[in-house]
């Protein structure tokens, strides 16, 4: 928002009044003795219409505004103010409205800052505002959720089944790896280690990628989908060895009413995600249809009924068969899961699939509000507001990281965590990486392909969570890991950093970690520096 529109813009006459009481000679102050505190030097900073006791900047709401939206503020920080002083509870005189609290507007100057809200319509933003309780620090936190969970705008490296996608923060796409079905967008069926731009996207930003098998999607930041590989989209009863590729982006035809922020590609089915919160499905099969009857081969986006028919939705993440959404309510964050079963990965103490999204209540028994999903081929974590890692699901090979094989059916508190503040989780086929908020990486479950970055015996299982210490030696903060996802194919990882720099390791022989391998060579165990793409 312009502060200079506002009904209290600050008169040409009114002036900061810094009165400092000091001494002639400074120097002498220095070597005096302590005062008491009520003869101790005071500095005052008053409007012109201000006395002491008042909020020292009341009389110059521009320059507060000015700085709450500034100073990087969270909703809970602007709440915070607000229960702490009278003047961040009043109306502040500003438009849109008048009668917001200076808070709530700087929330909105916030809010609009954002190309998903800034491309919103009134209507859409009451709309939105309704249903994440009514204030605009509630849509904050909203849109903020929805950008941690799946580094919306932000720069990623995601590691792919044989395939890999980077997007710099400036929407640039870079592709590498297997390409047999034209998963890279390059117009060709050529695979390649080198990581090329994907030069078709030429004046599109792209704020968000998906990779599945043989297939990858992007949303670009006017919410437009864009698909290639193999073609899910468009013909309907065809089966995969029928099925046609697409070797340039080509867009969506079928999601072009929905304004999209993120894809999850799953085993069987598709989701999307909109601006508004609300979850779209595609292609589901089988049993577990999402409660909207389509058949396997329905082309058509239909929305997620049930629980979260009217409540928004900030992140979403697939699986084999199963789908998580983390949901974004008034009283804080919660879980939902939807669709296969199968080793408990849905997190309701039962292998019972389930056909509309029901809620993980287990979080609520461990006081814990989740704020970011991932789920990965059969088992899933999550990371909570106080940096405590859950994982449940299917155990083998110790891929929840509670010291054995077995299975669990909820939600459980990763002990071996227990002193880290984790900030980042991801898993994959039987694999965890957790990112604490130091930039240290933790990592359990299978080591084939060497993808676990462990050192010693590469292949060997870990049942609790090791610290890589591969990744501790390049002495960088790394913010950002990404797995394969796949029961097909072998897997690598990317680990990216602060800076921008993305590591690979793992799995290699079709140029998916954009490193040139020796010769009879299929997999890397130490990570190694990914070039020809700026990631910063």
């Amino acid at each position: 928002m312009d502060t200079t529109t506002s009904n209290s813009i600050v008169s040409p006459s009114t002036t900061l009044q810094l009165c400092s009481i000091i001494p002639e000679n400074p120097l002498a102050a220095m070597e005096l003795p302590l005062l008491p505190s009520f003869l101790s030097l005071k500095r005052h900073c008053l409007g012109n219409d201000s006395a002491p006791g008042e909020f020292f900047l009341a009389s110059c709401p521009s320059i507060v505004l000015h700085l709450l939206t500034t100073c990087d503020l969270c909703p809970r920080d602007l709440a915070k103010l607000e229960a702490t002083c009278s003047f961040f509870r009043k109306p502040a005189n500003f438009s849109p409205d008048l009668q917001l609290s200076i808070s709530e507007v700087a929330a909105l100057d916030i809010c609009q800052k954002k190309s998903v809200f800034e491309r919103m319509g009134e209507e859409d933003r009451q709309e939105i505002k309704r249903k994440c309780g009514g204030s605009w620090k509630l849509v904050l936190r909203f849109l903020l959720a929805g950008e941690l969970g799946c580094r919306r705008e932000k720069s990623q490296a995601l590691a792919g089944p044989g395939h890999s996608i980077a997007v710099t923060s400036k929407g640039v796409v870079y592709s590498f790896g297997s390409n047999t079905s034209g998963q890279l967008g390059q117009g060709t069926t050529e695979d390649t280690w080198k990581p090329r731009p994907i030069r078709s996207l030429s004046g599109i930003r792209i704020i968000q990628a998906a990779i599945g098998s043989d297939r990858t999607m992007l949303i670009s930041d006017a919410g437009e989908v864009y698909a290639f590989g193999k073609d899910c989209f468009s013909q309907p009863g065809l089966e995969d060895q029928d099925t046609k590729l697409i070797t340039t982006p080509q867009r969506v035809k079928s999601l072009t009413e929905i304004f999209v922020v993120q894809a999850a590609i799953g085993y069987h089915f598709t989701a999307v995600l909109s601006r508004e919160g609300r979850v779209y499905t595609l292609s589901w099969g089988k049993d577990e249809r999402l409660g909207h009857g389509s058949d396997r081969n329905c082309v058509l986006p239909h929305p997620l009924l049930g629980a979260l028919e009217n409540i928004p939705v900030v992140q979403i993440a697939a699986g084999f068969c199963y789908l998580l959404a983390l949901a974004c309510q008034p009283t804080g964050m919660s879980v939902y899961s939807v669709g296969c079963g199968l080793g408990g990965k849905l997190g309701h103490g039962t292998q019972t699939s389930e056909k509309q999204p029901r809620l993980i209540e287990e979080f609520s028994v461990l006081k814990m509000e989740p704020v970011m999903i991932s789920a990965g081929t059969w088992h899933a974590a999550a990371v909570g507001r106080d940096g405590r890692v859950c994982t449940w699901g299917w155990g083998r090979f110790g891929c929840l990281g509670h010291g054995t094989g077995e299975s669990e059916l909820v939600p459980k508190v990763v002990e071996g965590l227990k002193d880290v503040k984790a900030v980042h989780v991801a898993t994959g086929d039987y694999t965890t990486f957790v990112v604490s908020d130091d930039g240290q990486v933790y990592s359990f479950g299978s080591g084939e392909f060497a993808n676990l970055g462990q050192q010693g015996d590469e292949d060997d299982n870990t049942l609790t969570p090791n610290l890589v210490s591969s990744l501790k030696e390049i002495k960088e903060r790394v913010v950002h890991v990404s797995l394969t996802n796949s029961i097909s194919w072998g897997g690598h990882t990317f680990a990216m950093t602060e800076s921008g720099t993305v590591y690979a390791f793992g799995t290699g022989d079709r140029g998916q970690l954009g490193v040139e391998l020796g010769d009879n060579l299929t997999e890397r165990a130490e990570p190694a520096k990914v070039v020809g793409i700026d990631l910063s």
